[in-house]
């Protein structure tokens, strides 16, 4: 992975006195303790239960940073609705020395949206359709978010939230080494995930916001992986259990 230096987000940091005493922000244990978060790697991960904040943070971040709330490169500009948390006016980015070739915030539930916007600012740039020669609308949601992610490339700046939502395991495994690679080059990457496929990625940092506090966490440690690894190992016994509870 590449050092400090080459990174575009390098911290964030968060004054709580611009944030309204009865906002629901500071019900969220791993939130309302957080003033600084630092970028030291090319790729980190965001991992919790739901409901611990991971999303709202990132999402906050992306707004902060310039980005549409419902996702796109940083020149999308459209809304179907807002639920923007006030988080991200509490924030300041500290950057890094360049600027992005690249960027892009992903979301899962509005990307059929975006791809709308995709096409259309394709279409009207003249330059036809950029996607494998398909409509994103013509592909399942798996292959289209995979199609349209795929024609970026380089230093880029990616923020995403649970990537993993529409694709198979091994669809996973193509978006772990295109995320790999794409680190490699000099990209950022800040994703909220729950795959245990892509957590594995080699070098990347875990910030998890289980147990009240965001903290440094190993991969095994997380929840995502435990889960899994007892699934597997332990299938049968396991589901007695779960089943005898009916």
């Amino acid at each position: 992975m590449n050092g400090l230096f080459n990174l575009f987000i390098r911290s964030v940091d968060i004054d709580w006195t611009r944030i309204e005493r009865n906002s629901y922000l500071r019900e969220i244990p791993a939130l309302a303790g957080a003033e600084r978060i630092d970028f030291a790697r090319n790729i980190t991960f965001f991992v919790g239960e739901n409901g611990t904040g991971k999303s709202t943070l990132l999402e906050a971040i992306a707004v902060a940073y310039g980005f549409n709330p419902e996702g796109g490169t940083l020149n999308y500009r459209f809304s179907t609705y807002n639920d923007v948390s006030e988080l991200s006016t509490a924030m300041r980015i500290t950057k890094g020395f360049l600027r992005p070739e690249g960027s892009y915030f992903f979301r899962a539930e509005s990307f059929f949206n975006m791809a709308s916007k995709a096409e259309e600012y394709t279409d009207l740039s003249g330059r036809g359709m950029l996607y494998g020669g398909k409509s994103l609308h013509r592909q399942s949601h798996g292959e289209s978010f995979l199609a349209f992610f795929q024609t970026f490339s380089g230093r880029g700046l990616y923020i995403m939230d649970e990537p993993e939502a529409a694709l198979s395991p091994q669809r996973q495994l193509t978006l772990f080494l295109q995320i790999a690679k794409m680190a490699e080059e000099g990209a950022q990457f800040i994703i909220a995930t729950h795959s245990p496929i892509l957590l594995g990625i080699p070098g990347a940092e875990i910030l998890s916001f289980d147990d009240g506090e965001m903290h440094p966490c190993r991969y095994e440690d997380t929840e995502s992986y435990q889960v899994t690894e007892m699934f597997i190992n332990n299938r049968e016994v396991l589901m007695e259990h779960l089943l005898s509870k009916k």
